[in-house]
């Protein structure tokens, strides 16, 4: 029995080394993407592989654009949409949270997340769209890693790039040229709310741009966008 529990001690510290040096792997890239851009993320990396899968010519649309190279009607329109407190919080909206648990538990299924752009940052980074309480866990950890180096700014400037905007789109001046045929600085009000409401399901919207769902979601967002503060 001794020797049994030696193992296991043995085994529970070659895991805690394993996850810490996978926690410094992240920490490091995180540092890294404070002064240099990320070329692709998890999610692309994962999209890309299922696309290939039915079409192995497949490619992702995607080029990195400056933030002063964006629009600020996205800007806002996405602050409107997805975090109204985000240059406020320190990376978690609790009371968004607590109103995502609330509305998911008198549904009784998940209809809301509550999550900031920091944790859908932190996600698309590193992370696969598996659900489970570890993947929840780390999206939390990588949030405070990202919100404790990086200024406001750059968050939104990296999540403004990478976020996925279509069947293969990623980023806001792919998104701009594939609905709109400009750059992601020409973007108007309107165009803006638009995309900013495809955000939640933007593979559906990409094929049902006319949906009453995304029309009155649109509406929304314009009304709000004003009220919007941008880093």
């Amino acid at each position: 029995m001794k020797k049994l529990w030696g193992w296991l001690w043995r085994g529970m510290a070659i895991l805690f080394v394993l996850l810490l040096m996978y926690q410094l792997w992240i920490f490091a890239h995180v540092l890294w993407w404070v002064k240099y851009n990320p070329s692709t993320s998890a999610f692309m990396e994962d999209r890309l592989e299922l696309m290939q899968d039915k079409n192995p010519d497949a490619e992702l649309q995607h080029r990195w654009v400056p933030y002063s190279k964006i629009s600020n009607n996205l800007k806002r329109a996405l602050i409107a949409s997805e975090d109204a407190k985000f240059v406020d919080h320190e990376g978690f909206d609790w009371e968004g949270i607590q109103k995502a648990y609330e509305k998911n538990i008198k549904k009784g299924k998940i209809v809301a997340g509550g999550s900031t752009i920091s944790q859908q940052l932190a996600k698309n980074l590193f992370l696969t769209g598996a659900r489970s309480p570890f993947r929840k866990i780390e999206e939390a950890a990588i949030t405070v890693m990202m919100e404790a180096v990086m200024d406001k700014e750059r968050i939104f400037e990296i999540y403004l790039n990478v976020i996925e905007w279509g069947d293969g789109v990623f980023g806001a001046e792919a998104a701009a040229q594939h609905y709109y045929h400009t750059s992601a600085s020409q973007l108007s009000a309107a165009q803006a709310a638009k995309l900013a409401a495809m955000v939640p399901n933007p593979r559906y919207y990409d094929k049902h741009r006319e949906a009453r769902g995304l029309q009155r979601k649109t509406g929304i967002i314009i009304n709000r966008m004003n009220s919007s503060d941008i880093p």
